[in-house]
């Protein structure tokens, strides 16, 4: 052995004897940063692998869906940085626009009692980014503390000045084009934000309301609505019914009175009007209602406002100054009155949309807002991905992609916000009307519309605004497009969308190559996360009392293309135990004195060949998994890699070979150190702490980084030496559970005459299988109690006497099958109660009937047992 050789036999002490990530994980994660290993370069001749953060909104903390995301982004990185590539993770966060402004107004507003517009413009946008320089920090403290290998040097923000750039620059290019232009359309409108929102910043939920059916009009000439909406009537401008309806042609053309207002208002035939759907005839309320609106420009019909921006009536004297839910009372009890109400159906359950951000109902409102036409931006955007240019996993969401996007409505862009990117629109004093693009100003004289973007605006940059967009930076050659984009399949309508269409059209190219869209992370139990539950876990939490590499490894495990993801404590606590055996392990190896130094030996055994066959074919399928996202698949694999395949037999048929020590046993130190060597090459992406440190004192340097270290590659399979161990392994499994059968202790050795090893390949193996199967060789006075038949070729002949208490093992046994049958009779019993099977949840059956099938596999176990004791 060479000098290195002997020097990376490392002691004990060299690992603590436990695994403690706090020891470990900030230390380890210093030095990555500080040694420049996130760190990408615009200039090295490597080829480019280029990920981009989804960004988190910088007031916010990350939730668990977070570090599932970060768990993956950062193992795809990181092995790609491992193959070899130029591997860029850019991170950076979200201005957010509606929920910073929200919580910066209710600290002013619960500190000081005042509003922002007691402070001015001027002076609250400062005190957001006062709230934004303080929280900052707390998500990239967080994003340290789960092992993200982000290059912090490109850090961005989507209101820094170089993106503000980026989003006045296609600003003006889209208004130039003709694509961005200023309406009167039915918006969704939050009174509590004071602030439009688009469909996707709506949720929708089934609420318990009412459905009054109320008549305008007199005797024949009168028609019955119904609405949901019952204020919104002071805001009727028609009534509408199908042109076909036999039952109102003749009013078609007339008017009728509306209650409580006195106002005439026209019978118009439409053909959107469903003549099934309750009454045949419909309210039109143009400026409160997206359809309605679409009706009212088709019959020129009046268009008025009847609420303003806090959802406050102002129309009609009785009711004015009422809010709308408060009008919807009054109304009902006025109508009542006056004997309008035909009907009334509650509860009604209704889809209700709600704002995202502050759970507040909105409300449809006919408003002057900018949009983006998106007809040319979304089939471009379509056509990306059927042309193959970019690919979505798992394929399966391309139906969701195109059925968004195929039928996708003019974006509604402005915010009535003050955080944010203003609209760079100037008005003049006569209506004039002037794009101001960067470098640019206004004439004199010219004011700016007050209204700030959707967030989405500039987020829909991101692939390309952070690498230097509109300059032509060195970054944004070597790194765009970018290779992978990695995120929720929640938003792919929010975000995915909006960075497809404009990548495609500012840069001509699709911003990614390939998009996955990973599941949600739900409790054991297969439940979605809530407060209202208490079964959510803080990413943080979980790390301080189980580690990051923990967490990571138990997300990562559980990631299944188009599925959900399960996580808690119990599951953490499997991937900690994990950990502390991969450690245990590495330990053993070390003390053992494996090493990496020098190539492997040509002489192997058979064990050294089977292993290093099941390494390449373990590093085989994790790649194949892990090209295709399927990263359960590859952490399932290399979890039965190292705990059955190297820890379970590789290392306990070697300790006899390591213990005898010589030639044979300074091959296995060689071998061991290099299956350690890339099982913890293949772990790191998921579980980077742990690997580091112990990856770092396997190979004696500490200075040395499994971040740069070379990915394992795949090297030739042995199937003969994997058919040889494979015998082995089912042999002394089956002697195993024939001593633990007839009541032999683990540790109690057994006389034992072996036929037929040659069958099997194994007779040269003959010394180890009887020291790890714990047999004695048999002396001319053998004399065989039990036979065991492995295959037709292959028994095992013991002889038990004097290893065990036969009568005190036959009571044992006796004991076990009276208690076997017992649990046979008690589920018999229930699964023959008709009246307990109706009663009785499906789950609890098929627990009962899991329970049957044990007692009775039992009861046929335990009675061979007795069989053969009594033989």
């Amino acid at each position: 052995m060479t000098e290195k050789a002997k020097q990376n036999q490392r002691p004990e002490s060299t690992l603590a004897k436990n695994f403690t990530p706090a020891d470990v994980e900030s230390r380890r994660y210093a030095k990555w940063v500080v040694d420049g290993r996130f760190a990408a370069s615009d200039d090295s001749g490597k080829d480019s692998y280029s990920v981009v953060i989804p960004p988190p909104n910088v007031t916010g903390q990350l939730h668990v869906g977070h570090a599932l995301n970060h768990t993956i982004i950062d193992a795809h990185v990181r092995r790609q940085r491992m193959r070899g590539r130029e591997a860029l993770w850019l991170p950076g966060t979200d201005h957010a626009g509606i929920s910073t402004q929200n919580v910066v107004e209710r600290k002013i507003a619960d500190e000081e009692g005042a509003s922002r517009h007691d402070l001015g413009r001027e002076a609250f946008i400062d005190r957001v980014w006062q709230w934004k320089d303080s929280y900052h920090d707390r998500i990239s403290t967080q994003m340290k503390r789960l092992g993200d290998g982000v290059d912090w040097d490109r850090e961005r923000f989507t209101l820094d000045e170089g993106l503000s750039r980026a989003v006045l620059t296609i600003f003006k290019k889209l208004y130039d084009d003709g694509l961005i232009y200023r309406a009167k359309r039915i918006i969704n409108w939050c009174p509590r934000c004071m602030t439009a929102l688009s469909d996707i910043e709506v949720e929708h939920s089934d609420d318990a309301g009412e459905l009054v059916s109320m008549r305008y009009g007199e005797g024949d000439d009168s028609i019955v609505v119904a609405t949901t909406r019952l204020e919104t009537m002071l805001g009727d401008t028609a009534v509408a019914v199908h042109p076909e309806d036999e039952r109102y042609k003749h009013l078609v053309g007339r008017t009728v009175k509306l209650p409580l207002t006195g106002r005439a208002i026209p019978i118009v035939a439409d053909e959107y009007v469903d003549p099934e759907f309750g009454t045949g005839a419909v309210k039109v309320t143009p400026a409160h209602d997206p359809n309605d609106f679409a009706m009212g420009q088709r019959h020129k019909l009046d268009m008025p406002l009847i609420m303003d921006e806090r959802g406050v009536i102002t129309a009609h004297g009785p009711f004015e100054g009422l809010d709308r839910f408060e009008a919807r009372s009054a109304i009902a009890e006025a109508l009542r009155a006056e004997g309008r109400i035909v009907e009334e159906k509650r509860p009604y359950m209704h889809a209700v949309g709600h704002c995202e951000r502050c759970d507040t109902v909105v409300e449809p409102r006919l408003s002057l807002q900018w949009f983006v036409k998106v007809e040319p931006l979304a089939k471009s955007a379509g056509d990306a991905v059927r042309e193959g240019r970019t690919r979505i996993y798992p394929p399966e969401q391309e139906k969701r992609y195109f059925s968004w996007i195929d039928n996708l409505q003019d974006w509604c862009i402005s915010r009535q916000l003050w955080w944010g990117h203003r609209i760079p629109i100037w008005y003049g004093p006569d209506g004039e009307e002037v794009c101001v693009g960067p470098g640019e100003t206004a004439p004199e004289g010219y004011v700016q519309d007050e209204d700030v973007l959707d967030t989405w605006f500039s987020s829909g940059l991101w692939p390309f605004s952070t690498l230097g967009w509109p300059d032509d930076t060195k970054a944004l050659e070597k790194f765009y497009p970018t290779s992978t984009l990695i995120t929720g399949q929640d938003i792919i309508f929010f975000w995915v969308v909006r960075m497809m269409m404009f990548g495609t059209y500012a840069m001509g190219e699709v911003p990614f190559k390939e998009v996955f869209l990973h599941g949600l992370v739900r409790d054991e139990q297969g439940r979605k996360m809530s407060k209202s539950t208490g079964n959510g876990i803080d990413p943080l939490e979980m790390v301080d009392k189980y580690g990051a590499d923990a967490l990571r490894f138990m997300l990562a495990r559980g990631v299944e293309p188009g599925s959900d993801i399960n996580a808690g404590e119990d599951l953490a606590e499997l991937a900690r135990n994990f950990g502390n055996k991969l450690w245990n392990g590495t330990r053993f190896a070390l003390m053992s004195g494996a090493h990496v130094d020098g190539a492997l030996p040509r002489e192997l055994g058979v064990l050294d060949r089977w292993i290093l066959s099941r390494l390449s074919d373990t590093v085989s399928s994790v790649d194949r998994y892990l090209d295709n996202y399927e990263y359960g698949k590859a952490m399932n694999t290399l979890y039965h890699f190292a705990w059955d395949d190297v820890f379970d037999w590789y290392v306990e048929l070697v300790k006899p070979v390591l213990a005898e020590g010589g030639e044979r046993a300074e091959t296995v130190k060689r071998v061991l150190g290099h299956v350690f060597d890339d099982m913890l090459r293949l772990f790191h992406p998921v579980m980077p702490f742990i690997t580091e440190e112990l990856w770092t004192t396997l190979v004696g340097d500490q200075e040395r980084s499994l971040t740069v270290s070379t990915w394992p590659t795949i090297n030739v399979r042995d199937e003969e030496a994997e058919k040889t161990v494979s015998a082995l392994q089912n042999l002394v499994t089956e002697i195993r559970r024939f001593r633990s059968d007839q009541g032999i202790k683990p540790n109690q050795k057994a006389t034992a005459r072996l036929a037929g090893l040659e069958s099997e390949n194994l007779a040269g193996l003959e010394p180890l299988i009887r020291t790890v199967a714990k047999l004695d060789r048999p002396g001319e006075d053998f004399t065989a109690t039990g036979t065991l038949q492995v295959s037709d070729d292959l028994s095992v002949e013991i002889d038990t006497s004097g290893t065990i208490d036969v009568a005190a093992e036959r009571t044992r046994l006796e004991k076990a099958l009276k208690a076997a049958e017992k649990e046979r009779t008690g589920c018999t019993g229930k699964l023959g109660n008709e009246s307990f099977l109706a009663k009785a949840p499906e789950q609890v059956v098929e627990k009962i009937k899991g329970r049957l099938a044990t007692a009775e596999a039992d009861i046929v176990r335990i009675t061979a047992q007795l069989d053969r004791l009594n033989g």
